[in-house]
């Protein structure tokens, strides 16, 4: 027998196998036919085989994590280092030739790849992305290496400037890691898109998934090409300047500067190739345009804006005017959070993005850390009141209204909430890890502070070991900001937890934190999604795997918002109006948080406001941001259920915070269950939906509508009331008796009898103070009806 070199394609495909194709594994029809086939057309050197692609999605079962395999390509063609075109999926003799092409093309499309191909070992099937078309050959008619590269050349229209592109290496040492596919994709796609002469472009990545890495690898791609010569990398902070330079731009340090125009010489710092600037520095406080004083308009060709979705978005920003005066330059803005608002726009000047690589992407990969939401309720998060007269620590009465999550710490502040919200923070990290870095986002800095102080009472024996364990890391705190560097570090100790309101919302890479307490309202998707970005870094030697979202305000129901990772679009008022005043710098949205009240913020001590916690669910989000399951903490998981609810908890806790529990029997509907039929069919039509969900759903024993308002006449709560006003809700007891709880929250009921006989609406109401009375006579109502489940 001749050795393999001198046979032909088809004699090396036929040496006599030991076993009949048909009894081979797919690893033995890839050794005798599939890679033989290959290695005949195509350099050894340009194929790679079970290459990895993804890390493997990381899963959280209870106390339990565990990865699921990495996605491989059987095989890979390469055009040249980190610039594959053809993935090949292979399958046993018992499949098709075209049974694995699917597999393959989905392969394809993740990688950015041009051809699809599988094969089973009698012959390949194609699929051509650049030509939308398919066909099945014979074994020994694989394409050759020159013969698919010139078919791309042709079928994508390859121009001599993007062949040079695709030739051009990348930075590679012992102390670099090569590209992941999504970072090679997303490099490469620009390098092509300036290369045919695109001069706004935007690249959107999750946060953690490796910007900086990105524009790192771009920037020295296109000085090795000689495509650009001068580079300005533009931030808003100084902390993401300095990470840049001292990590992923380190190997550029030789020709990089850290632009300070106080020190700067106009005839000297010309001399370097990669700048870094904060805008602050080349537009000054006193709206002086440095950036004029030092560079030419044509200098730079290339700027980069990190961060863009603040302040370059803005139509009259000042990080616009340094672009508009280097309008010549190729611009690229790099972003976790592109913002579309009516004042502003990231698509409107950059463009789509030439590459979107998302959170979900990221976690569904393996390469971010999935999470859990701990969703804490207080006995006043949905309303407090303050009793008639009653007098804040300063001895001034507190204006009577109902308070809410929107309220506390902004317009009013309750100081045993804030203890209560320090002692679950304290209590859960004592129950899993002391050292666990945590960061509390707070209303504001003076929240911040108070906070700070809460935590270290609450874990004074930790504080006593190290004084820095708690922090307050915000703008104003000059003793904060000089332990973020410390705070950020994965070999350092302390802080552990930091309290902050707005600086650590972005940029800073906080790799090990393992914990985000939202204690503040969050006016935006764009701000919430920033938050979440704090804790999607993975550091599994050091022991991070995953994190948890701690929520006291109700804001992670923001994952249910089709914007958490839906598609970009502009939106359609943008540029329509102009601001009236200047958008927070952070957001640029308006805030949902209620206006001040008048005069010095009222604060409430422990004897004015007691609070409790009455409802804590864990709730495990997949990377879409649905709910997959909701964990009791004080009971246990229940999956799968019916309609929208997890488990008995959770129905509760969304049944006790629905203000129109019609809302509830509505999305059940929606769902296809109707409530009432059901009842019906198994003789239970006196019996609550509330009772009846928890019947059908939890397997709990059900109350009649009868049994639940005798309970309320057994408690005495009607005694709290006298005279009509008591009238009036006895009425509405019997009301709910008969018809259930809808009808009473219904004010058109007053409109019925028995309420017509007591008088008008607004007489009615009068009996209770006034409409919000009455209003909130009804809610207490409600909490009675539901006393035993609810608390």
């Amino acid at each position: 027998m001749y050795p393999p070199s001198f046979l032909t394609i088809k004699e090396v495909v036929e040496v006599h196998p030991i076993l009949p194709k048909k009894d081979m594994t797919e690893e033995d029809i890839k050794l005798q036919y599939i890679t033989p086939a290959v290695t005949s057309k195509w350099s050894r050197g340009k194929i790679t085989m079970e290459t990895q692609i993804t890390d493997g999605k990381i899963n959280l079962r209870g106390n339990m994590v565990f990865r699921e395999k990495p996605k491989r390509a059987d095989y890979l063609l390469y055009l040249s280092a980190n610039n594959p075109i053809a993935v090949i999926e292979a399958k046993d003799n018992n499949h098709t030739v075209s049974h694995g092409l699917q597999q393959a093309m989905e392969y394809a499309r993740m990688l950015d790849l041009p051809f699809a191909f599988s094969s089973n070992g009698d012959g390949f099937a194609e699929h051509d992305f650049l030509t939308g078309t398919e066909r099945e050959f014979g074994l020994d008619e694989f394409p050759t290496e020159a013969e698919l590269i010139a078919r791309f050349k042709q079928e994508s229209g390859l121009s001599p400037a993007q062949e040079t592109v695709i030739d051009q290496p990348y930075y590679s040492s012992q102390n670099t890691y090569p590209p992941r596919y999504y970072q090679r994709i997303a490099i490469n796609r620009t390098m092509d898109a300036i290369a045919r002469g695109q001069q706004r472009l935007l690249l959107v990545m999750a946060t953690g998934t490796g910007k900086t890495y990105t524009a790192f690898q771009i920037v020295y791609r296109l000085l090795k090409s000689g495509m650009k010569r001068k580079v300005l990398y533009l931030a808003d902070r100084n902390i993401l300047v300095d990470q840049s330079i001292q990590q992923d731009f380190a190997p550029l340090e030789k020709v990089t500067h850290k632009i300070n125009v106080a020190k700067d010489d106009p005839s000297t710092v010309t001399s370097h190739q990669v700048y870094f600037s904060l805008y602050q520095q080349l537009v000054g406080d006193d709206d002086q345009e440095h950036f004029s004083e030092l560079f030419s308009p044509d200098f730079f060709d290339l700027i980069i804006v990190d961060e863009c979705h603040r302040g370059s978005a803005k139509e009259e920003s000042r990080w616009r005017r340094i672009l508009e005066y280097f309008s010549g330059a190729t611009q690229i803005g790099m972003t976790a959070t592109p913002k579309e608002t009516k004042y502003i726009s990231n698509l409107s000047y950059f463009g789509d993005p030439i590459y979107t690589y998302s959170l979900k992407e990221g976690i569904d990969d393996g390469f971010l850390a999935p999470f859990k939401v701990i969703n804490i309720m207080t006995d006043i998060g949905d309303g407090w009141r303050p009793r008639k007269g009653q007098r804040d620590i300063y001895g001034n009465e507190i204006p009577d209204r109902i308070y809410t999550n929107s309220d506390y710490d902004y317009n009013i502040i309750i100081e045993d909430r804030i203890q209560q919200v320090a002692a679950e923070i304290t209590s859960y990290l004592k129950s899993t890890d002391s050292m666990s870095k945590t960061i509390v986002f707070c209303a504001n800095e003076d929240a911040a502070e108070r906070m700070r102080m809460a935590l270290i009472n609450c874990n004074a024996d930790m504080v006593k070991k190290n004084p820095d364990y708690v922090v307050r890391i915000t703008g104003s705190d000059a003793y904060g900001k000089s332990k973020l560097k410390y705070f950020i570090s994965t070999s350092s100790e302390g802080p552990v937890i930091a309290t902050t309101s707005e600086l650590l919302s972005t940029g800073a890479d906080c790799k090990m934190v393992k914990l985000i307490v939202l204690d503040k309202m969050i006016g935006s998707m764009t701000e919430f999604k920033q938050i979440i970005g704090r804790g999607t870094r993975l550091r599994e030697k050091e022991g991070k795997t995953h994190f948890a979202v701690m929520d006291f305000r109700n804001v992670t129901h923001l994952f249910a918002d089709p914007k958490w990772d839906g598609p970009l679009e502009i939106d359609p008022n943008f540029g329509t109006e102009k601001p009236q005043k200047p958008p927070k710098p952070e957001d640029g949205e308006p805030s949902i948080v209620d206006p001040p009240v008048s005069g010095p913020t009222p604060i409430v001590d422990r004897n004015g406001c007691k609070v409790t916690i009455v409802h804590k669910t864990v709730s495990i989000y997949d990377a879409n941001g649905k709910l997959l399951r909701q964990e009791s903490i004080v009971d246990y998981t229940k999956e799968n259920v019916r309609g929208e609810y997890a488990s008995l908890d959770n129905f509760i806790r969304q049944w006790s915070a629905q203000d129109k529990k019609a809302a509830i029997r509505d999305l059940l509907r929606e769902r296809g269950i109707d409530l009432e039929a059901m009842k019906a069919e198994q003789n239970m039509a006196d019996v609550d939906d509330f009772d009846f969900i928890c019947h059908v759903a939890f397997d709990k024993k059900p109350l009649t509508r009868r049994e639940r308002a005798n309970n309320v006449k057994k408690r005495d709560f009607l005694s709290r009331y006298s005279g009509a006003a008591r009238e009036v809700l006895e009425a509405l007891l019997d009301k709910y008796m008969n018809t259930g709880i809808y009808e009473i929250e219904k004010t058109e009921v007053l409109k019925l009898d028995p309420f017509l006989k007591m008088g008008k609406p607004a007489k009615i109401a009068s009996y209770f103070g006034g409409k919000e009375g009455y209003l909130q006579a009804v809610k207490e109502l409600e909490q009675e009806i539901y006393m035993d489940e609810v608390g």
